[in-house]
């Protein structure tokens, strides 16, 4: 008798398609926006200022993604427990291996989203003095954009940078402490699945919405800019 194979194990769809090209998305700007940022360069800076309108509409998407968007992609299913990280709510399995954001990844993705917002606010009003100046540098007194320029520059280039790492680092722990790789579902969006495991919606419908939402949330950036006279 041949063998038979083996059927897929089923699995349960925690994130959705606009949340993982968002997330991809993110990293490929802020990358080549550090990139662009220490090139010596007028056209690598010009890209900077694209990319970070690009990133600004990312975003402002999120924030609307993380109301509608699916299930695990929602602010409001994120775990914002403040109790120490070792104590365990519910099921030891479900404390180890947790669907959606953990709480430490919860906060995390706060972080991340705070200091990519505090990168990208504090570009709009900065001033290289030479030839590249924010669009809204000239809406604020010279002392104040020599102020938002050093914390772009310096302080809030450092933050991210450091929060990054140890996003890395959380990663690469998972995967070598716990035996659980993260990265395929930010891939694919599927995970095993689990008795009582909700899964979030990533039907085509859901997908054009989400686009539809980014495209607004691009021309509403460009079209700030425009009046602020980038």
């Amino acid at each position: 008798m041949a063998p038979t194979k083996n059927a897929a194990a089923p699995t349960l769809r925690v994130w959705d398609l606009p949340t993982r090209v968002f997330h991809w998305a993110l990293v490929i700007g802020v990358v080549a926006m550090v990139v662009t940022g220490n090139l010596e360069d007028d056209a690598a800076l010009g890209w900077h200022f694209q990319i970070g309108y690009v990133i600004a509409s990312l975003l402002l998407f999120r924030l609307v993604w993380g109301i509608f968007g699916g299930y695990w992609s929602r602010f409001g299913n994120f775990r914002w427990s403040l109790a120490p990280l070792g104590a365990q709510t519910g099921n030891a399995a479900e404390a180890a291996h947790p669907l959606g954001h953990s709480r430490t990844g919860s906060w995390a993705v706060v972080g991340l989203l705070g200091a990519v917002a505090l990168q990208v606010t504090t570009g709009l009003f900065s001033d290289d003095d030479i030839s590249m100046s924010g669009p809204f540098s000239h809406w604020v007194d010279s002392a104040l954009v020599s102020t938002l320029t050093w914390v772009h520059k310096d302080v809030s280039k450092v933050v991210l940078i450091v929060l990054v790492a140890l996003h890395i680092g959380a990663i690469a722990y998972y995967a070598f402490r716990r035996r659980q790789n993260l990265v395929p579902a930010m891939l694919h969006g599927d995970v095993p699945l689990r008795d009582g495991g909700v899964s979030s919606e990533d039907r085509a419908k859901n997908r054009l919405s989400a686009l539809i939402i980014w495209l607004f949330c691009y021309g509403l950036v460009r079209g700030v800019v425009v009046y602020a006279g980038g």
